[in-house]
């Protein structure tokens, strides 16, 4: 698989990585430990480079999984993890967000442990702390570097004004924010425009709308309590009998080059943006097959015109998230309480 550098960072991953949350989180069926850690060892044969974790997914299980899989192979990838909850490590429970400096510092501690590295590649503060000025978070993670526990520095979902902030404090490797041709946001908000000017690279995460975008669910989907997405608007029958038209405009596409709808969806987001790494995850060993292929397709300008033409006649229907979780994207650190030189 061809590699690709996230902004002007000098990271190098493979075109395509592997999200591994729902290895062991977030939906209704989950992989065993060795299912998983065979899963992601077949990922790396395959030529992913690039392997996307955090803290609270389990919590702390999925590291464990990760960790043990890639071990044998440290030298060969890339390993970005998160954090930025406070999770009781006695019960697993998750407090809420929080990037005040001693947690982040034993958050790093923890995934060190659980993934058996002793520097994390690339990591992510995963949800902004409304009570915490950017600048702390950014000036420790500054702190960790220095200490060689951590390479590079990651945000997930910041607002813009952060995201400068936080910059200016310890450079920003790569943002990782929901984006994909039904949540095109990062196009409007300013994310994308400020990843160009500085050199940041971007990671897609749910590039693949939470699985819709494959194909294979429809309004009469009946998704399990236990999986998150019953509680997103955007998964209701009726929003997915909507949302259907997205489907049929990647079919059409991937009818017309021998691929399937996933693999169009992979190859139009990393045609946005020589710097975009998006990250499908999945549990099934054909779609892992089925998302790397997508990097082999080349979709040509006509192409990309044909899509943006049909896809600006679709407007999405439901919110990406239910209210809790809305209401932890796209915010804005207080104001600072000290800068990091």
């Amino acid at each position: 698989m061809q590699e690709r550098e996230l902004g002007r960072s000098g990271l190098r991953t493979s075109s395509i990585g592997l999200g591994c949350m729902g290895i062991s989180f977030s939906y209704a069926t989950h992989l065993s430990r060795e299912e998983g850690v065979a899963l992601i060892r077949a990922a790396l044969e395959r030529g992913v480079t690039f392997f996307d974790t955090a803290e609270v997914y389990g919590p702390f299980v999925n590291e464990e999984v990760v960790g043990e899989a890639l071990h044998p192979f440290r030298e060969r990838v890339v390993i970005a993890t998160k954090f930025g909850f406070d999770i009781d490590p006695g019960t697993g429970q998750n407090r809420g967000v929080s990037s005040r400096p001693d947690r982040i510092r034993r958050a790093v501690d923890g995934s060190l442990k659980r993934l058996g590295i002793d520097t994390i590649d690339l990591l992510y503060q995963h949800r902004v702390d409304p009570n915490v000025p950017i600048e702390d978070v950014a000036g420790t993670v500054k702190e960790l570097i220095t200490a060689g526990k951590v390479k590079h520095f990651g945000m997930s979902e910041p607002g813009v004004q952060t995201l400068r902030r936080a910059h200016a404090v310890q450079p920003v490797t790569a943002i990782q924010n929901e984006y994909s041709l039904w949540w095109r946001a990062p196009e409007t908000n300013g994310i994308l425009q400020t990843c160009d000017e500085l050199g940041i690279g971007f990671v897609p995460y749910s590039p693949l709308g939470k699985g819709f975008l494959t194909g294979a669910m429809s309004k009469d989907t009946r998704l399990p309590d236990n999986d998150f997405r019953s509680s997103v608007p955007r998964f209701s029958p009726q929003a997915m009998e909507k949302n259907q038209a997205f489907v049929d405009l990647l079919r059409r596409v991937a009818d017309e080059k021998d691929a399937s709808p996933a693999q169009i969806a992979l190859a139009w987001l990393l045609a946005q943006r020589p710097y975009i790494v998006p990250i499908p995850g999945t549990t099934k060993l054909h779609r892992l097959e089925e998302n790397m292929g997508a990097a082999q397709v080349e979709l040509t300008q006509d192409d990309l015109r044909e899509i943006e033409e049909a896809a600006s006649h679709i407007q999405a229907e439901g919110e990406r998230y239910a209210p809790q979780h809305l209401a932890m994207v796209g915010r804005e650190a207080p104001p600072a309480s000290r800068v990091e030189p």
